[in-house]
């Protein structure tokens, strides 16, 4: 890992790196995991599939069709997004225009349309200055789909994480009904699949691990096991 002039010392005198990008499919930990290391590094969490999710939201609340691009796009160019970092007891939060709409994000009809909207190219564009801004002022984590491959292409340290559509739907099961949502878990599958092959398939972004990427399955790990992964490797020398 190429050391970088800002980079924050760790308690034993190491640097890590100042900008670690988490890519991969939905439910296969990047949120847990970035959330639990932004804490103990005091470092700020972007979670950038908020983004599209308020879009999403946004989209929808206005009544528009998630397929229209042109009225999606100049949703996303219009809306004023502020992203709230991480408290100790709770997670990053999202307001559109004022508003925050960080508990609606998990809705199942958001879930269905986030990947309609981004795969716009349009959509992403507009979301893209606001992510490089972000990252250009270091100690930062970022979470998403294409950070290693098109947001950040030259962060420090890039992670892929990865589960089978099995696995995350069950994460995903338990994490409905912790809300107090009932969703059938073969309901859930179904659309992960769906979703996973709109991600890797779409033609702007695909989902990919970057070529220079680490590759950590967590069907085996638990939480502690993979944040600790992702620790040793923002510590690794060059």
């Amino acid at each position: 890992m190429t050391s970088h002039p800002d980079s924050p010392p760790t308690s034993h005198g190491q640097n890590i790196a100042p900008v670690i990008a988490i890519d991969g499919p939905v439910a296969s930990g990047k949120t847990a995991v970035g959330l639990n290391l932004a804490r103990e590094l005091g470092y700020r969490l972007v979670d950038t599939g908020m983004i599209y999710r308020a879009i999403a939201w946004l989209a929808l609340e206005r009544g528009l069709d998630v397929d229209d691009e042109p009225a999606v796009v100049a949703l996303a160019h219009d809306a004023r997004f502020e992203l709230g970092q991480p408290a100790t007891d709770g997670g990053p939060t999202i307001s559109v225009n004022g508003r925050d709409i960080t508990a609606a994000l998990r809705r199942p009809d958001v879930d269905r349309s986030v990947s309609h909207v981004s795969r716009m190219p349009g959509v992403r564009q507009a979301v893209l200055d606001l992510q490089r801004r972000l990252a250009n002022e270091g100690r930062i984590i970022m979470l998403g789909r294409d950070i290693g491959t098109v947001v950040l292409p030259d962060a420090p340290l890039k992670i892929y994480l990865d589960a089978t559509a099995k696995v995350r739907a069950h994460r995903r099961y338990v994490e409905f009904k912790s809300a107090g949502t009932e969703r059938p878990e073969a309901e859930i599958l179904a659309e992960l699949h769906q979703r996973d092959e709109m991600d890797s398939s779409r033609h702007v972004s695909p989902l990919r691990p970057a070529a220079d990427a680490i590759v950590i399955n967590t069907d085996e790990l638990n939480l502690d096991e993979v944040i600790a992964r992702v620790r040793e490797a923002a510590l690794s020398p060059p």
